[in-house]
């Protein structure tokens, strides 16, 4: 959001097209074809589409295969993530905190971003540094790196809990952006325009922190962006054929 509390959506680059494409496709695989038609709704021209892939290959986000583009492992890592952050996986909440707190004496620059990328794909907060934490009612594998970094705790707050999750996270801010989206989408006004509002509304959804009801705002707004992301989704997948097949 800008100044004024109005949405400010980035354009989408020619790589950015290509890249949330296959990212909402299953399996994320299209035709360079079906890629240039996409790219068309955009007014992005057929070069600039092709020049983004052959990029995109030499980047290892890409790999070719036929006439077909497929996404990277590390980018299917990322389609999972996404995937998750439309449907997340939930169990009952008892009430406790899983707690990871930073064992490791001496960590690289590097060690340090693969751990606090890794936590905010957890959808753990930031309590001080070293000490990271969250309600336990997410049901997810943790990776490598937050293993050998972390020791990993449960309990739970002495105080207020409702307050404790307004203080790690911006709960009015990130609701308040979700409101702005699902009603973007809602008055958006053909393919390519509805196209870049669910992009960012997707972007948006990784950053729900997925808490239990009760730590919530009234109304929380994270189901409803879901529902029309889905909608959006369902849409455009019925597109896609005709780009693949010329129609």
């Amino acid at each position: 959001m800008d100044d004024t509390g109005t949405l400010a959506l980035r354009p989408l680059t020619a790589r950015s097209i290509v890249l949330s494409t296959l990212l909402g496709h299953h399996p994320p695989q299209l035709s360079a074809r079906a890629l240039v038609r996409v790219g068309a709704l955009f007014g992005t021209a057929e070069g600039t589409i092709r020049v983004a892939l052959t990029r995109m290959v030499a980047a290892g986000d890409l790999e070719q295969r036929g006439g077909a583009y497929r996404l990277t492992d590390r980018l299917l890592a990322r389609q999972a993530r996404q995937d998750d952050s439309r449907a997340p996986r939930t169990r009952r909440w008892d009430g406790t905190w899983e707690i990871a707190v930073v064992t490791s004496d001496r960590r690289v620059a590097a060690e340090r971003a693969a751990l606090r990328q890794a936590m905010a794909t957890l959808r753990l907060a930031e309590l001080r540094e070293g000490t990271w934490l969250r309600p336990a009612n997410l049901v997810r594998p943790r990776p490598d790196v937050v293993a050998e970094q972390c020791g990993w705790f449960t309990g739970a707050p002495e105080g207020d809990p409702v307050e404790l999750a307004a203080r790690l996270w911006d709960l009015d801010g990130w609701a308040r952006r979700a409101r702005l989206l699902g009603a973007a989408l809602d008055r958006a006004a053909g393919p390519a325009e509805r196209f870049t509002v669910a992009a960012a509304a997707l972007r948006h959804l990784l950053a729900d922190p997925v808490l239990p009801a009760r730590l919530l705002p009234e109304d929380w707004p994270g189901a409803e962006l879901r529902r029309r992301y889905d909608a959006f989704e369902r849409e455009f997948r019925a597109l896609l054929p005709r780009f693949a097949n010329g129609g």
